[in-house]
């Protein structure tokens, strides 16, 4: 029996004060609050609170990230970055939407250009 997964409803919460060590494979709308040690994949869009700590990579349909990731971001159909948002890694998607006064930083041997959106 196949699972239900959409993205109007959460089908995996990590509250606040949670912590998980090791890699999450997970399906659906996923939010994240607590601290992940390891790798997350979700096959739905993934948000990461503002008190979330991710030390891993992820990989979503698209993430919003209001906290902070220390690993790579893979998202084909979207990044949204708050103002708060901390990510030190590498982020590869189609889209990639922020606040303002974010700062961008990449590898000496990659060309970066920060697009407006509008």
């Amino acid at each position: 029996m196949a699972s239900f997964t959409d993205d109007i409803s959460f089908n995996t919460m990590l509250g606040p004060g949670a912590f998980v060590s090791g890699d999450l494979k997970l399906e659906g709308f996923t939010r994240v609050d607590g601290d992940i040690y390891g790798n997350i994949e979700t096959t739905g869009k993934l948000i990461i609170g503002e008190n979330a700590r991710i030390r891993g990579n992820v990989t979503a349909k698209s993430v919003v990230v209001i906290g902070i990731v220390e690993g790579d971001i893979l998202a084909p159909e979207g990044i949204h970055l708050f103002s708060s948002a901390v990510v030190l890694g590498d982020v590869i998607s189609r889209k990639i939407k922020g606040w303002c006064n974010h700062y961008w930083f990449c590898n000496a041997s990659r060309e970066f250009k920060m697009l407006d959106a509008n």
